[in-house]
C-alpha cells in the first residue's frame, strides 16, 4: 500500500510485478513513425526514433550504459498506442556517432538538450524518463541547463540510477574487492573487455543486471542488446561513470519526479535511489518513490507493467503542467 511521506509524495513498495502480458511486450517493436539524426552541439549525429501518432503527448526516453533505444521495447510496444514515444541512442551506442569530444556528464546533457530542442514543438513539454546512465543524463541536463527544465519537462522519472559513488556502492563485486580503492581508469579498462558468449559470462552478466525472477526472454533480450555495445564505447563511458558526481543536479530538477528501483539492483543498489528520494523530497519535488521487490537493474524490462503504469500516471497529471503557457 502507498504511504504518504512528510513531503506529501507517496512511497510505494510493489509486491507483485509478474504480469501475464510481459512476454508480449518483448516481441519486435512497432515500426517508428519517424527515424532521423539529431545533430548535437559538437556536430555528433544522434539516432532518434519516434513512435506513435503526431501530436500525441510526448514521452522522451534516455537509455542506460551499453544499451540503445531498442532497450525501451516494452515501453514502446505498450505506450506508443497512446503517446508519442521519443527514443534516442546515446552517443557511441546503437546507430549514434561517438564523436570526438571528450566524454563527460556535460556531453550527456548536451545530447539530451539537442534531442529535446529538435523533437519537441515550441508549445510542447514531455515526461522525461531515464534509466541508469539515462537517469544520469537527465540529472546532468538539469544541472547544466536549468532553464530548460521548466521549458521541456512536465515531469521526470529516474529508473535504477545514481548521482555518484558507483564503484563504492555497487554490489556486483565481493565485499573484499569493494574495500580496495579502484581508479576509474582501472574500472574502465576492466569493463571494456569483449563480452564472450559462453554460458559462464552470460550468467555473470545476468547476475550483475537481472533479478532472480527474470524470465529467459527478459534475460536473452537484455543480453542481446548489451552485446551490441562496442567494447571501446563501454570502456570510455564506464570510466566517466566511475568518476561521476552530479549530486547537486537535483537542485535544478524542479518538476514532479518519481524515483524507481529494484530491490535486487546490484549495479545501482537501492541506497542510491534512497539518496535521490531524500534530496528530491527535501526540495518538494518527489512525486513518488517505488521499490520493486526481487527486481534487478533492468527494471524497464523486468517490470514493464509497473514502470509503464507510473509513466502513464505522470503523463496524466493536470493539463496545467503539460504545455508552455
Amino acid at each position: 500500500m502507498p504511504r504518504m511521506s512528510i513531503a506529501g509524495a507517496a512511497e510505494q513498495h510493489v509486491t507483485d510485478n509478474a504480469p501475464s502480458s510481459i512476454a508480449n511486450l518483448l516481441v519486435e517493436a512497432v515500426e517508428p513513425t519517424l527515424t532521423r539524426y539529431v545533430t548535437s552541439y559538437d556536430g555528433t549525429k544522434l539516432n532518434v526514433q519516434v513512435y506513435g501518432r503526431r501530436g500525441a503527448q510526448p514521452l522522451v526516453l534516455a537509455h542506460g550504459w551499453t544499451c540503445s533505444g531498442a532497450f525501451w521495447r516494452p515501453q514502446i510496444n505498450d505506450l506508443a498506442r497512446e503517446f508519442r514515444v521519443i527514443t534516442y541512442d546515446q552517443r557511441g551506442h546503437g546507430a549514434s556517432e561517438l564523436g570526438r569530444t571528450r566524454l563527460s556528464p556535460e556531453v550527456l546533457a548536451d545530447d539530451l538538450s539537442a534531442v529535446l530542442g529538435t523533437t519537441l514543438q515550441p508549445s510542447e513539454r514531455a515526461v522525461i524518463i531515464g534509466h541508469s546512465m539515462g537517469g544520469m543524463t537527465l540529472m546532468s541536463w538539469a544541472e547544466k541547463y536549468p532553464q530548460e527544465v521548466a521549458r521541456y519537462a512536465t515531469a521526470a522519472m529516474l529508473l535504477s540510477t545514481a548521482s555518484g559513488r558507483l564503484t563504492a556502492d555497487e554490489t556486483v563485486l565481493p565485499g573484499l574487492f569493494r574495500s580496495v580503492p579502484l581508479r576509474p581508469t582501472i574500472v574502465g579498462a576492466a569493463i571494456s573487455a569483449p563480452i564472450p558468449t559462453n554460458f559462464l559470462h552470460s550468467s555473470a552478466l545476468e547476475y550483475a543486471t537481472m533479478g532472480p525472477y527474470a524470465t529467459a526472454e527478459q534475460r536473452n533480450f537484455c543480453h542481446s542488446i548489451v552485446r551490441t555495445c562496442p567494447s571501446k564505447v563501454r570502456g570510455k563511458w564506464g570510466t566517466v561513470l566511475g568518476r561521476l558526481d552530479i549530486s547537486e543536479a537535483l537542485d535544478n530538477l524542479a518538476v514532479p519526479t518519481t524515483v524507481l528501483v529494484g530491490s535486487r539492483d546490484r549495479l545501482t543498489p537501492p541506497v542510491h535511489s534512497y539518496r535521490l528520494r531524500d534530496k528530491l523530497e527535501a526540495r518538494g519535488n518527489l512525486e513518488q518513490f517505488i521499490e520493486l521487490p526481487h527486481v534487478g537493474h533492468m527494471s524497464p524490462v523486468e517490470a514493464p507493467e509497473a514502470v509503464n503504469s507510473e509513466i502513464r500516471r505522470l503523463a496524466g497529471m493536470p493539463a496545467m503542467y503539460r504545455r508552455v503557457g
